[in-house]
């Protein structure tokens, strides 16, 4: 049995781009990987489809009890799916959740972290849900959010965005990368060359190049124009690749809903310097 890397993060905070870079650089070729495949290589541990195997109920009938009795036995069918590595996305907050873990750790074997600061998250989630932004600065400091399940995909508990970030960063472990979205897009090649350091050891640079280009955001929004994005929810009120950019809340957000954020998680801002 293999064991898995997890890519980890809050909710639109850069996982996909993430997976999009990982799938071009260690399957490179002439033309940018389809984003409509990054199942091909990372998969994700919600898909009801996993789930499937052990209950045949439509998954919007799952309780979080039945989920997360189920969910050991999927992580360990993930991990056995390949010998050695499995690159297994994830937005669960690293904690036990009805007594039961919802990152298994007897198959893990390491994670690939990224942090964005919550202000531009906030902005992001909301067109992700097709919420107000006030809804969801409140959804993002509450300790007990979670996504609720629907037939294709099961519960995720992502927490509130301070306690997702802490829980996954406090331990120093070798196989921790620790990634700021904003160094993805300030320093590509200095942020990706550890990633790509992560996944081989030796890095080969004309594929480290390559793998940063053929990932851009340009690239993603552009592939998905042409040809839509399998996993952009339904409810979401605009493309899944819909800015990118760093300090987007400069300009909207409200001074009193910045205050409320930095209110909230001034503590895990200031540690990695959104403040």
């Amino acid at each position: 049995m293999g064991h898995i890397i997890w890519l980890a993060s809050y909710p639109k905070s850069g996982n996909t781009w993430l997976r999009a870079f990982i799938h071009n650089y260690l399957r490179p070729s002439e033309q940018p990987y389809d984003i409509n495949q990054l199942l091909d290589l990372t998969t994700g541990e919600s898909s009801a489809l996993r789930y499937a195997r052990y209950d045949p109920r439509p998954a919007s009938q799952f309780s979080e009890q039945d989920v997360q009795a189920l969910r050991p036995q999927v992580h360990r069918d993930m991990a056995g799916a390949d010998r050695e590595l499995v690159f297994v996305k994830t937005h669960n907050a690293l904690v036990k959740f009805h007594n039961i873990e919802l990152i298994t750790p007897e198959v893990t074997d390491g994670a690939i972290y990224v942090v964005r600061d919550p202000r531009d998250v906030t902005i992001s989630f909301s067109h992700h849900l097709g919420i107000e932004l006030d809804e969801m600065i409140a959804l993002m400091a509450n300790p007990q959010t979670t996504i609720r399940g629907d037939d294709h995909k099961v519960f995720e508990h992502i927490s509130s965005w301070s306690a997702h970030v802490h829980l996954w960063t406090r331990q120093t472990h070798h196989r921790l990368l620790v990634l700021r979205y904003e160094d993805m897009l300030d320093k590509p090649h200095g942020t990706f060359q550890r990633v790509a350091s992560y996944l081989e050891g030796k890095v080969d640079q004309t594929k480290l190049a390559n793998a940063i280009r053929h990932s851009s955001f340009a690239i993603l929004s552009e592939q998905e124009r042409r040809s839509g994005f399998v996993e952009k929810p339904g409810n979401a009120s605009s493309l899944f690749f819909r800015n990118g950019r760093a300090g987007q809340w400069k300009t909207i957000l409200t001074a009193a809903q910045r205050v409320r954020i930095e209110q909230a998680h001034g503590t895990i801002m200031r540690q990695f310097r959104y403040l």
